[in-house]
């Protein structure tokens, strides 16, 4: 099963409520592709509107006697192979207490097949060193404005299921920036009003991925 939302980062967030001298350091590393490195309009990378960048500032709002790293080790145009074939000298050695993966977008390229090997050996990887895994499934793009049977949305949606097939086996939380997406669009919202980039979220689109972070850091 998923994690359990209310239990799973328990202890984290005990650590997190801690005051000086009590407390500790906190490590969150996100790791991905151009979403998480906070690409927008290509080639600009606005950094500071990105979700690693509003987790971190949800987080201190919610923590304000914690001290909290957020290190962002995503890699625009990246696959999860090569977020996989690095994760031990770029992640692993942040020491991290929280990983986030996010490849959905760009693993249409890589496959099934080997995305999930990679995503695989990712959380084993981070479950081996006592780190919790967050996944997330992928932010739409404007592939599927023209019909939802487009082969790269069909991909995505394929992906998409997958990564919440992963969170299950592996027993690891699950931010799905993919429903939260589609809950807008249900609503009457336009998929634009949440994209910069024909792939890329905006401020807005940013804002879901990193409520839905958020939910697991509950204060409860």
């Amino acid at each position: 099963m998923i994690a359990d939302r209310a239990t799973y980062l328990r202890d984290l967030v005990g650590q997190l409520n801690l005051h000086w001298p009590q407390n500790r350091t906190v490590n969150v590393v996100c790791h991905g592709h151009s979403v998480p490195s906070g690409y927008f309009a290509t080639p600009m990378v606005d950094t500071f509107n990105a979700y690693p960048h509003l987790l971190h500032r949800g987080l201190k709002a919610r923590f304000p006697f914690a001290v909290i790293n957020v290190v962002v080790t995503a890699i625009g145009g990246e696959s999860s192979p090569s977020g996989a074939e690095r994760f031990e000298r770029d992640v692993l050695c942040h020491r991290p207490d929280v990983v986030t993966i996010d490849y959905g977008l760009n693993d249409r390229r890589a496959g099934l097949e080997a995305a999930a090997a990679a995503w695989g050996s990712m959380i084993e990887a981070a479950q081996a060193r006592g780190a919790r895994v967050i996944l997330l499934t992928p932010t739409p793009d404007a592939s599927g404005l023209a019909t939802a049977s487009a082969e790269p949305w069909r991909q995505l949606v394929c992906h998409t299921a997958q990564i919440r097939s992963l969170a299950v086996a592996h027993g690891v939380g699950l931010a799905d920036s993919f429903a939260a997406f589609q809950r807008y669009t249900d609503a009457g919202g336009d998929l634009t009003d949440l994209l910069s980039w024909t792939n890329h979220p905006s401020r807005a689109g940013h804002e879901l991925v990193a409520k839905e972070l958020m939910r697991w850091f509950s204060i409860r």
